[in-house]
């Protein structure tokens, strides 16, 4: 893995920009009462995208194929990744959430979630501002 104490802090407005219509894209999906699948964008240095869904194994399999998907990608400069997951609140509870992860070449990368109200109704879906959840292992 690459050395993270060379990486810089922060990140791009179009990496911040990659992770929000991720995150928007993920949240349309359980509003509508669809499953969410892991899903993966690429942004390469000419601003094009690659959007990906890992569904054919279980979640644990789907995810770690998406992050293996990343880092093996000769010609991502940035990434995205959401999912479903479930963010333990001040008494151990959990709580519903989409997990996102992000970075760039160069990079540290992030971690965020926004608790989601799941209820199959577009009407009544209710979710969270995003909130950062911490550093992670940069994949680029």
């Amino acid at each position: 893995m690459a050395d993270t104490d060379a990486r810089r802090d922060g990140v791009s407005q179009q990496t911040d920009e990659l992770a929000s219509a991720l995150l928007g894209r993920a949240l349309d999906v359980l509003a509508v009462g669809e499953d969410l699948h892991v899903l993966l964008a690429l942004g390469d240095e000419a601003g094009q995208v690659e959007s990906l869904e890992f569904a054919e194994d279980g979640p644990e399999e789907c995810l770690e194929g998406a992050r293996k998907k990343a880092a093996e990608s000769e010609h991502a400069v940035r990434y995205a990744l959401a999912y479903r997951g479930a963010i333990a609140d001040e008494q151990g509870a959990y709580q519903d959430a989409v997990i996102l992860e992000f970075g760039e070449r160069g990079y540290r990368s992030y971690s965020a979630y926004s608790l989601v109200d799941v209820t199959g109704d577009e009407d009544t879906f209710g979710w969270s501002e995003p909130a950062p959840a911490g550093e992670v292992e940069p994949l680029l």
